[in-house]
């Protein structure tokens, strides 16, 4: 797999199950190592990243919050961990937390605990968890995949939204071919197991994008051209 993605940019992968997305995720966030090749994120190595310049930040399929703390405490915990040891650190500063978390709505479930929340408002605390430590490179595995058309739909405005304000560089993996279109400027397709990348589809629609983009003719033409090409990789 031979990949350049700029600084700013939001790119999109679809492919069949199985075929290392989650892998390439991994890859790129360092916690599992390429068994080939080089992978560099500004010219460091992904460990290196982390280390030298701001994190490398992860959202999950699922939330994978810890149940005992509340809101405000999951979403604190990157910054408690800090880079490696506890000297390594950095403060937890109440202004940035109840920024991100009114960032993605929830600054009235601040002490709420998990348990509490649906499941678009779990998936809201743990993109927070991943925001707060103002990263460069954010990756996002199926984040909104579990979740109904109407939630999903809602998120990826959000999303949008806080990509726009900030212009972290996304690479975000989905099934959903429309989610794919929806948010990025480019769409890789890979092949089946091991994953190749067999088709790349520019998307020419203009930020910000609005809800009505999903009704457009265009936008239609160019996720059933991209689902086309994810049936033939597929086959």
């Amino acid at each position: 797999m031979d990949l350049r993605i700029d600084k700013g940019e939001f790119v999109a992968i679809v492919g069949p199950s199985g075929c290392g997305k989650s892998t390439l995720l991994r890859v790129l966030a360092g916690l599992v190592g390429p068994t080939a090749g080089r992978i560099e994120i500004a010219g460091l190595s992904p460990a290196e990243a982390r280390r030298k310049l701001h994190e490398v930040a992860f959202v999950f399929q699922h939330p994978t919050l810890l149940p005992w703390r509340t809101v405000w405490g999951n979403v604190a915990l990157p910054l408690e961990l800090g880079r490696g040891s506890p000297s390594q650190a950095a403060p937890v500063a109440p202004e940035r937390m109840a920024e991100v978390i009114k960032l993605v709505g929830l600054s009235e479930f601040a002490r709420a605990y998990p348990h509490q929340l649906s499941g678009g408002m779990q998936m809201r605390v743990s993109l927070a968890r991943a925001l707060v430590t103002r990263p460069d490179l954010l990756l996002m595995d199926e984040p909104f995949g579990a979740l109904d058309d109407l939630t999903r739909n809602g998120l990826n405005e959000e999303l949008l939204n806080l990509w726009s304000r900030d212009r972290w560089t996304g690479l975000f993996v989905t099934h959903n071919v429309g989610e794919a279109v929806f948010l990025s400027r480019r769409v890789l397709v890979l092949s089946r197991r091991p994953g190749r990348i067999v088709a790349e589809v520019e998307i020419p629609f203009a930020y910000p994008r609005v809800p009505e983009l999903r009704a457009w003719p265009e936008f239609a033409r160019l996720t059933g051209q991209i689902a086309a090409r994810l049936a033939e990789a597929a086959s």
